[in-house]
C-alpha cells in the first residue's frame, strides 16, 4: 500500500492503515489544509471526479470536509480534469479539487488541487498546504456557517463549446472530411464527454471500453503495450484515426489508420506544428519530451524551451516565454488560447482540423515530422533506496565529458549532440523514471544500459 504526499496533491492506494494509504482520515486532513490555505473570495470550491470505483467515497469525504470548513461546493460529478479546471474559472470559484489518479491503476485515487485560475498550485503553494496538513491545527465552521453542496452538470457542454469556439478549430473542414474514428476511453469519463464532442464535430465513431465503471479493461496508461485491443480494431480498415485517452482525459494518444501507433510523443509535436503554422511563436515541453518539438518549432521560426517535469512547471515556463503552445511528451497538450492545462479535447479538435485541412492519412502525417526513437523505463524503489546518491553518481560520471551537457533542474539529464538520457524520481509513484531518445532504437537500448 502507498500514500504519496507532494506539492501537486495527495495520491495513494485505497484501503489499509492511516498514513500509509489514501483513506478517509488522510483525505479529511489534506482537504482541510487546502481549505485553510486557499484565499476565500466567493466561498465556492469546484469538485469533479473521474470514473474510479473509489470516486463516490472520496467525493463524499472531500465535499463533507469543505462544507464543514464553510465552503459551498459546486459538485460537477463525472468530469475530466480539463473540464474541472475550466469550471473553476467559469464559475468564479476560489479553487477546485479534482478526484483522479490520472493514469494509475484502479486501486489508486488522488486529490489534485487548483487555484482560482483553474490551474495547479505552484510548488511554493503546494508546500504550504503540506505544512498545514502536518500541523493539524484545524478549526471548522459553526453550524450557522456551514457550506452547502450545489450540483451543476452544465460544464461538459460549456467545455465542448469553448473548444469549438477556438479560432484554430475549423468545424466546417472537419465536417467536410467525413472522418471516422475509433476511441478507447478506458471505462472512465472520456466515455461521457468525447461522444458529444465528436458528434458536434461531425465525426463518425465507435467506442471501446465506453461504460464508466472504473473497472479498467486494461492498464489505463495510454502506452502501446496496453493498447492491443484498439490497435487490432484499427487494423480492420474501418477508421481514419484511433484515439486513446487516460481516465481523466488530460493525456491523448493517436493510432494510425493501419493500426500502428502514431507515437504519444508526437501528439504534442503534430498539434504544435499545426498551431505554429497559423500562429508562429515559442513552445515549451518538459525535459523528458522528444526533441522533435524543438525541431518543428525552430523550423517555424520560434524558440523552444525545456521545463522541469510537471504540468505546473511547464505552464510557468510557458508564461515566462510567452509560448503559443506547449505540453508534455506523454500526450499532454496545453493551448493557452483555451486554458493553461493539459486538455485532450483541445488536442483532438486541433489534430482533426490539421488532418482535415491536409487531406492525408494519419500515417502520412506522421512521416512529415522528425523521426526519433524514445524508450521509457522505470526502476521500482525499495524503502532503503538512496535516490539522491544514485543521481549524484550519474552526474559525476559525465561532469568532465566535453560532448555532454548535464542538466540537474529535475533529476539528471545528459544531453549529447545526437541523443539524451534523463533519470528522475517520479512525483506520482515510488519509482525512478529512465527515459532515453536517439535516432535509432539500437542506440536507445545501448544508452539505457
Amino acid at each position: 500500500m502507498t500514500l504519496i504526499k507532494s506539492i501537486s496533491g495527495i495520491r495513494g492506494t485505497i484501503g489499509g492503515r492511516t498514513g500509509d494509504t489514501l483513506n478517509p482520515l488522510d483525505i479529511v486532513k489534506f482537504t482541510t489544509a487546502y481549505a485553510m490555505f486557499i484565499p476565500r473570495k466567493t466561498g465556492k470550491i469546484v469538485v469533479g471526479r473521474d470514473g474510479r470505483i473509489s470516486g463516490p467515497m472520496v467525493r463524499d469525504v472531500v465535499c463533507g470536509t469543505l462544507v464543514g470548513m464553510g465552503f459551498d461546493v459546486i459538485d460537477i460529478g463525472y468530469a475530466t480534469t480539463p473540464t474541472t479546471e475550466l469550471a473553476v474559472r467559469m464559475s468564479g470559484a476560489d479553487g477546485g479539487i479534482i478526484i483522479t489518479a490520472s493514469h494509475n491503476p484502479r486501486q489508486w485515487n488522488a486529490l489534485k488541487l487548483l487555484n482560482s485560475e483553474g490551474e495547479f498550485l505552484t510548488a511554493a503553494d503546494g508546500q504550504k498546504v503540506l505544512e498545514l496538513a502536518e500541523k493539524e491545527d484545524f478549526c471548522y465552521a459553526e453550524v450557522d456557517k456551514l457550506g452547502k453542496v450545489i450540483v451543476d452538470n452544465s460544464f461538459d457542454e460549456r467545455h465542448i463549446q469553448s473548444v469549438l469556439d477556438l479560432k484554430l478549430v475549423d468545424t466546417d473542414a472537419i465536417h467536410k472530411a467525413r472522418l471516422t474514428v475509433c476511441v478507447d476511453s478506458i471505462n472512465s469519463v472520456g466515455g461521457i464527454i468525447l461522444p458529444k464532442l465528436l458528434e458536434r464535430l461531425g465525426v463518425g465513431y465507435k467506442f471501446l471500453n465506453e461504460q464508466v465503471t472504473g473497472d479498467f479493461a486494461h492498464n489505463p496508461e495510454p502506452l502501446e503495450k496496453n493498447l492491443q485491443g484498439i490497435m487490432d480494431e484499427m487494423k480492420t480498415g474501418k477508421y481514419d484515426l484511433g484515439i486513446v485517452v487516460d481516465p481523466d482525459v488530460d493525456r491523448l494518444a493517436f493510432i494510425c489508420e493501419d493500426g500502428k501507433m502514431f507515437g504519444e510523443e508526437y501528439t504534442l509535436v503534430s498539434v504544435a506544428d499545426y498551431v505554429l503554422s497559423q500562429t508562429p511563436g515559442n513552445t515549451v515541453s518538459n525535459l523528458s519530451s522528444t526533441r522533435a518539438l524543438r525541431d518543428v518549432t525552430q523550423k517555424r521560426g520560434g524558440q523552444y524551451t525545456a521545463a522541469a517535469v510537471g504540468e505546473v512547471n511547464v505552464t510557468t515556463k510557458m508564461k515566462e516565454v510567452n509560448a503559443v503552445i506547449g505540453g508534455e511528451g506523454n500526450g499532454g497538450v496545453i493551448y493557452p488560447e483555451s486554458h493553461y492545462g493539459r486538455d485532450a479535447l483541445v488536442g483532438i479538435a486541433l489534430f482533426l482540423t490539421s488532418l482535415a485541412k491536409k487531406g492525408c492519412k494519419v500515417s502520412e502525417l506522421r512521416k512529415q515530422f522528425p523521426d526519433y526513437q524514445i524508450a521509457k523505463n522505470r526502476i521500482d524503489l525499495t524503502p532503503d533506496t538512496d535516490v539522491d546518491a544514485i543521481l549524484v553518481k550519474v552526474k559525476e560520471m559525465y561532469a568532465n565529458d566535453p560532448t555532454a551537457q548535464v542538466n540537474d533542474i529535475d533529476g539528471v539529464k545528459i544531453d549529447f549532440p545526437d541523443r539524451w538520457v534523463h533519470l528522475r524520481k517520479s512525483n506520482t509513484e515510488p519509482i525512478i523514471r529512465v527515459y532515453s531518445e536517439a535516432a535509432t532504437m539500437e542506440q536507445v537500448v545501448y544508452d539505457m544500459q
